[in-house]
């Protein structure tokens, strides 16, 4: 079996080759001093990437508008949500994953801008891509692959802009540093273009991942009960298939905002 392996940066094609990485992306007067500000500034809460997690929906603070707007010039095209995420040190990760795609306007990017320390985005080619492949080569005799592995490092004030194509057949995520307590913090913020909106009461939803799509057919928020089962049971198929039928899956829309699992999903 051979193992394919490489260190990617700027100029390369990575993943889908709808994915690249750009450093030294922000203006240095704002690089300076963004990790510090947004220390400040952002209300901090504990989560573990669980697939029900939802963390709360809070107004962009200043330091993060200025960012979003400069993400906008590099894509030409809006952005309305943003993950903020801070990695106390190198034992901080985020476990490989593929991003729910339920709410992200399809055919945008999704977005990572990195503050801080520098760290190593892995990306790896999902499992049933590497059972397709290798039933492939066992019809014709040919030696089994290993799953693809790429490594992109990302360093203060660099953008990692991921197409949806590499989200579909790639999982990716940020591993434990060696050398875990001489690593700095780091802060990411991932920014996407939402398609799904609540009302500003957050009672009702509508939008590309609800029942409702439009404004005037907004319905209320769903807590639980099937929906959330049948959501799940959809993020767990998008993090596994690389070939997820989006609207097979998603379709249809959900209702939901808060999940009330009875079983976990991987």
């Amino acid at each position: 079996m051979t193992s394919k392996q490489v260190v990617l940066g700027p100029g390369d094609s990575i993943g889908e080759e709808d994915t690249y990485v750009l450093h030294d992306f922000l203006p240095s007067e704002l690089a300076d001093t963004a990790l510090e500000n947004l220390l400040k500034e952002v209300q901090w809460n504990v989560m573990t990437h669980r697939a029900d997690e939802s963390p709360p929906l809070l107004p962009f603070s200043p330091t993060v508008e200025r960012i979003r707007q400069h993400v906008e010039k590099v894509l030409n095209e809006p952005v309305n949500h943003a993950l903020i995420q801070h990695y106390r040190n190198g034992s901080d990760y985020i476990s490989e994953h593929s991003d729910k795609t339920v709410d992200v306007a399809r055919g945008s990017k999704i977005v990572n801008v990195s503050l801080g320390a520098q760290r190593i985005m892995t990306l790896r080619t999902k499992k049933d891509v590497l059972a397709n492949l290798n039933a492939d080569l066992d019809a014709s005799n040919s030696t089994s692959q290993k799953r693809r592995v790429q490594r992109v490092p990302l360093p203060h004030n660099s953008i990692f802009v991921m197409g949806l194509q590499t989200n579909a057949r790639w999982m990716h995520g940020i591993a434990r540093a060696p050398e875990r307590d001489k690593f700095g913090e780091r802060i990411s913020l991932t920014f996407r273009t939402i398609g799904t909106y609540l009302t500003r009461d957050e009672l009702h939803i509508f939008g590309q991942g609800a029942k409702g799509k439009t404004r005037e057919e907004a319905r209320p928020v769903v807590r639980g009960g099937e929906d959330s089962e049948r959501l799940l049971a959809a993020f767990g198929a998008e993090n596994h298939q690389s070939d997820f039928d989006w609207d097979a899956h998603y379709g249809e829309g959900f209702d939901v905002l808060h999940f009330q699992p009875t079983h976990s999903i991987e």
